[in-house]
């Protein structure tokens, strides 16, 4: 069975990038020219999902707006004919009843926000999509969550995207411990364990868990004993463990390039490469692109 439900977890306070987000949520900072939580929404309903669950917390309440109609733009948009912009901004408003919002009120953790939206996923495979995480897909291929989708109505196993990391990045990640390669298409990585976090040293692999995943409806009973792990939190990662016991869970390869966008570095980084994608955008800032880098070899030359 396909997947039709996504959880977003969006109660983060966003402290690494104040002071910009003290007034505004940050998964409403832009890429380009869109929020960072309208590449998940997108993402989540060109996979198939007909219904997306936010897990919110205080001061959220602009996420929800962005999705909405707003007559006062739309209608000077309408006076000014500016109708490609109007058609566009109205596109962004997914189908009546499909955006449903839960509160996680305590800071406990991705596995407890994903806990709170028990009850609105129901007994059904569910995705779970973190919008710090941007994935962008290889050419030709298809947003990151239809690809697992798709691998899903085939295998009905929990799946998780992985990507292979330096040793040294290990800490930052939930790393999967290894099997073997489940296809010959070396796309799925069946795992024996999981470890959150785990110091370079005691890493079972390179193979870390990013923001996608699926995952089948008992995990909840596992998250729901609310027992903490690594920062004292209830982690996703743990309960996943617990759920392998008693059914198999793969590491999914995926095709694209993801960007940390809940770290500085790696939001500029998505900037720069989403832009570099638009042509108009390429033309403009190659040239600056290639004067600032000899402006800062030349600063750093002996």
């Amino acid at each position: 069975m396909r997947p039709r439900t996504a959880v977003i977890p969006v109660a983060g306070l966003g402290t690494r990038f104040l002071p910009a987000t003290k007034a505004m949520p940050k998964e409403m900072l832009t890429v380009v020219d869109k929020p960072l939580i309208q590449y998940a929404v997108e993402e989540a309903l060109a996979a198939g999902i007909e219904r997306i669950i936010f897990v919110t917390g205080r001061g959220k309440e602009m996420l929800a707006d962005h999705f909405d109609y707003v007559p006062e733009l739309e209608g000077a948009l309408r006076e000014r004919k500016r109708e490609g912009l109007l058609q566009q901004i109205r596109s962004l408003v997914p189908t009546p009843g499909c955006l449903l919002f839960t509160r996680q009120n305590e800071p406990l953790g991705l596995g407890h926000a994903v806990w709170c939206a028990r009850h609105l996923v129901g007994d059904l495979p569910f995705a779970v999509l973190l919008p710090d995480d941007l994935v962008w897909p290889k050419e030709g291929a298809p947003p990151i969550m239809q690809q697992m989708c798709d691998e899903f109505e085939h295998q009905h196993h929990s799946m998780v995207a992985i990507m292979t990391v330096a040793q040294k990045e290990t800490h930052k990640y939930g790393i999967l411990d290894p099997v073997a390669q489940a296809d010959t298409t070396g796309r799925l990585v069946q795992a024996k364990g999981l470890v959150e976090k785990p110091a370079p040293h005691d890493a079972p692999s390179r193979l870390a868990i990013i923001g996608r995943y699926i995952l089948r409806p008992e995990i909840f009973d596992l998250l729901g004993q609310k027992k903490t792990g690594a920062g004292g939190e209830v982690q996703l990662t743990d309960a996943m463990a617990l759920l392998m016991q008693d059914h198999p869970l793969y590491g999914f390869r995926f095709q694209g390039t993801r960007f940390d966008c809940g770290d500085k570095v790696g939001f500029q980084m998505a900037n720069l490469a989403l832009a570099l994608e638009q042509h108009e955008m390429r033309e403009r800032l190659l040239p600056f692109l290639h004067e600032q880098l000899t402006h800062w070899t030349a600063q750093t030359s002996p």
